[in-house]
């Protein structure tokens, strides 16, 4: 019996129907439909489209979905991919599991009476596509952050406590400036002298993270339509930022050597952007690193274009092998290029301590964008961590973070020669956390995922990071915070899963009728 499409067919109706479609989605009517060519992930949309049904009323709390072998049977997908749509659904609290039970609609069945009606108040969010998750993951590597047994926590009780003993603690207490904790400002500014990236006209402002530093940097330049140059693919963090301020986001391609030169020119010549953001060591998503002669070739084209250079330099200090290269901010000797470094990525992610050194003009204006946002960063944090670099502990966890951080890269890269499919295609960073791993056709990453994530194993497919088809198959392996027997341990698991997709593939095409001569 040939498939039909399925219109008009809700959850309820699903229960009793016997009808196949092969792709589908719920839509906000609650219609069941697939858009074959969007570049949004199978489960990604069932998910998507079963959240819609919750915030329409359509789905009420305490609703039973069908079990995952029912629904996936009744619609023509993989019982993984209804799996992994339900796990990303349960993440984001929209859903209960009950082992023996099911899945049900979390929250109250009816608002309390004359209560606030929040589902019809707030707007619906924007599509970002970080709906995603599944809680029985044990090996994720789906998030850039080091590893937290390496954490000096000892001398981090230890300095705390003699900072809040200090004869300062009521002035860090205190409100401060929306630059930042002095003491730590003057440190960054000296340091980043010393390494010939901060000059007499420049100046620091302490951020929430890099992240908030992206944040002042979009709120203070960014208008609706203004160009932004950005790699491709790239950290989804950063896409976010610039298009949730209306920025016109201008991909150019990265290859093993980083962002294309070529390419760059001509969306300079194209597009006349007002910023191009940058990640020159380490990239993410893809580990890579820009040389020094492609370095100087793209600080050349950007002040040249009279474009702002926004250098997002937060993983070089995690170099294992190879020579430092010489950041973009030292090359520039005309003032614009804007530097963005962080604590987060070597000492600890959870004090987002991040900093900007730029010209005292535009850090001005960063400061009055932060004082907006929200007055100043936790002055604690900060002072905590200057006694942190001051001491020279700060540098002796980096070097332990160094060696760490190699021994895991080390065995990320064998773990992807050893188990990868053949054909597969791996960067080999010399430091960072992230490699970038590209897949055999026909292999779509998105599914990959949907089939690695019920064996416990997580990952970033491309779609996070770009949405250029050509990247379909994809996928960012963040290996900072796992130890080298887990790396391998993951990757034999995606290669096998890989390995059978593909031979999967290859059955089915193999039964595919053979085309009319025409």
């Amino acid at each position: 019996m040939r498939n039909k499409l399925l219109e008009n067919c809700t959850l309820a109706d699903l229960s009793q129907s016997n009808l196949v479609h092969l792709r589908c989605t719920l839509d906000y009517a609650g219609n069941l439909r697939i858009d074959l060519n969007s570049a949004l992930p199978i489960y990604r949309q069932v998910a998507d489209g079963i959240a819609g049904l919750i915030s329409n009323g359509m789905l009420r709390a305490g609703a039973r979905l069908p079990a995952t072998r029912e629904l996936a049977g009744l619609i023509g997908l993989n019982r993984t991919t209804i799996s992994a749509a339900y796990s990303a659904l349960e993440e984001a609290g929209l859903i209960v599991g009950h082992v023996g039970r099911g899945s049900f609609v979390a929250g109250p069945s009816e608002p309390p009476p004359h209560g606030f009606d929040w589902n019809a108040f707030l707007p619906e969010p924007e599509a970002t596509g970080i709906i995603r998750g599944a809680r029985n993951v044990e090996i994720s590597f789906a998030n850039s952050r080091p590893s937290r047994e390496g954490f000096p926590v000892e001398e981090f009780r230890r300095f705390t406590k003699q900072v809040v003993e200090s004869n300062e603690a009521s002035e860090i207490l205190q409100l401060g400036s929306p630059l930042g904790y002095a003491p730590l400002r003057r440190y960054l500014l000296a340091e980043g002298m010393s390494e010939g990236v901060a000059g007499s006209d420049d100046d620091v402002i302490v951020t929430n993270g890099c992240q908030q530093a992206l944040d002042l940097i979009a709120r203070s330049l960014v208008r609706p339509g203004t160009g932004v140059i950005v790699e491709d693919p790239v950290y989804h963090g950063l896409l976010n930022v610039f298009r949730r301020a209306g920025g016109k986001l201008l991909p150019v391609p990265v290859d093993r050597l980083g962002m294309i030169p070529g390419a760059l020119e001509q969306a300079l010549e194209r597009e006349r952007p007002k910023l191009v953001v940058v990640t020159p060591s380490f990239q993410n998503p893809t580990g890579v690193s820009l040389p020094i002669e492609r370095r100087q070739q793209i600080l050349t084209l950007v002040q040249n274009a009279g474009a702002l250079l926004i250098e997002n330099d937060i993983y070089s200090e995690l170099r294992y092998t190879g020579e430092q290269l010489t950041r973009l901010k030292k090359l520039d000797t005309s003032g614009s290029t804007v530097l963005l470094r962080s604590y987060s990525k070597i000492a600890f992610p959870g004090l987002r301590v991040g900093w900007v050194i730029a010209p005292r003009p535009f850090i001005g204006r960063l400061a009055q964008e932060k004082q907006t946002s929200d007055l100043h960063s936790d002055q604690l944090s900060q002072a905590v961590l200057l006694r942190f670099a001051e001491s020279g502990e700060l540098a002796k966890h980096l070097e332990r973070t160094r060696v760490a951080g190699g021994l895991r890269l080390q065995a990320a890269v064998e773990g992807c020669r050893e188990f990868m499919p053949s054909g597969t295609r791996c960067t080999r960073p010399e430091g960072g956390m992230n490699l970038w791993v590209d897949m055999p056709a026909p292999l779509s990453a998105d599914r990959l995922l949907a089939r690695t994530i019920p064996y416990g194993v997580d990952f970033l497919p491309a779609s996070y990071f770009s949405s250029n088809p050509a990247h379909s198959g994809g996928l960012r392996i963040c290996f900072g915070g796992l130890a080298p027997e887990t790396i391998r341990d993951g990757l034999k698991i995606i290669g096998d899963v890989a390995r059978a997709e593909l031979l999967r593939s290859k059955s089915a095409a193999s039964y595919e009728p053979a085309a009319a001569l025409v």
